[in-house]
């Protein structure tokens, strides 16, 4: 009996293509012939292989996070490294991120995010973005309630607030790498959001 049809595509380049194509409009900004054109494959390939628009959302809403979000929580866990390093590594690392590519400037999470309150996004994907929305401050907050040195330093005292000072940062500097600023601005940027909790 002759096997099924082979795909004549990679699932993996046309997911990564789908996630630029949202980093770069957003969902509601973006159409099924955006898509198809960028990922290179037909509406029925599509369907068939990733769902509808929705469903392709979330998939690609998952591989940023694991392939992109979820990379740069390494530089934090560098214990051999002070607190001050592992900081600036871990928000140069994102930064890094966000004034990468010309076409999807900032951060895929973040524009993706400003979705949320306008009520445009259907259920299961705003129920993503807003768990994804908790990860770093999560992370964050961790590292300065059970760091060695950060409760050395006081820092674990007021860990959820200047988890969220690094956090609104970085938010901020998406909002600033979209609109053009360098990668070297946003450093500056970063480095006295540090200094600004007492490092």
């Amino acid at each position: 009996m002759a096997g099924g049809r082979k795909k004549k595509f990679d699932e993996e380049t046309a997911l990564k293509a789908a996630m630029d194509v949202f980093w770069q409009k957003g969902f509601a900004g973006t159409s099924i012939s955006d898509l198809t054109q960028r990922m290179g494959i037909n509406k029925p390939s599509m369907y068939n292989t990733f769902g509808n628009k929705e469903e392709l959302f979330v998939k690609a809403t998952n591989f940023y996070i694991e392939n992109k979000a979820k990379s740069h929580s390494k530089f934090l866990l560098e214990n051999r490294k002070p607190l001050k390093m592992r900081l600036k590594n871990y928000m140069r690392s994102i930064i890094s991120i966000q004034c990468e590519s010309e076409q999807h400037k900032g951060c895929y999470l973040v524009h993706c995010q400003s979705e949320v309150a306008g009520g445009d996004l259907p259920e299961n994907a705003r129920k993503l973005l807003v768990e994804a929305d908790k990860y770093d401050k999560s992370l964050l907050t961790d590292i300065f309630n059970n760091d060695p040195e950060a409760k050395e330093r006081g820092l674990n005292k007021n860990a959820e607030m200047n988890a969220l000072c690094l956090a609104a940062t970085l938010r901020g500097t998406a909002s600033m790498a979209r609109a053009g600023s360098t990668f070297s601005e946003l450093e500056f940027v970063i480095d006295h959001s540090i200094k600004g909790i007492g490092l």
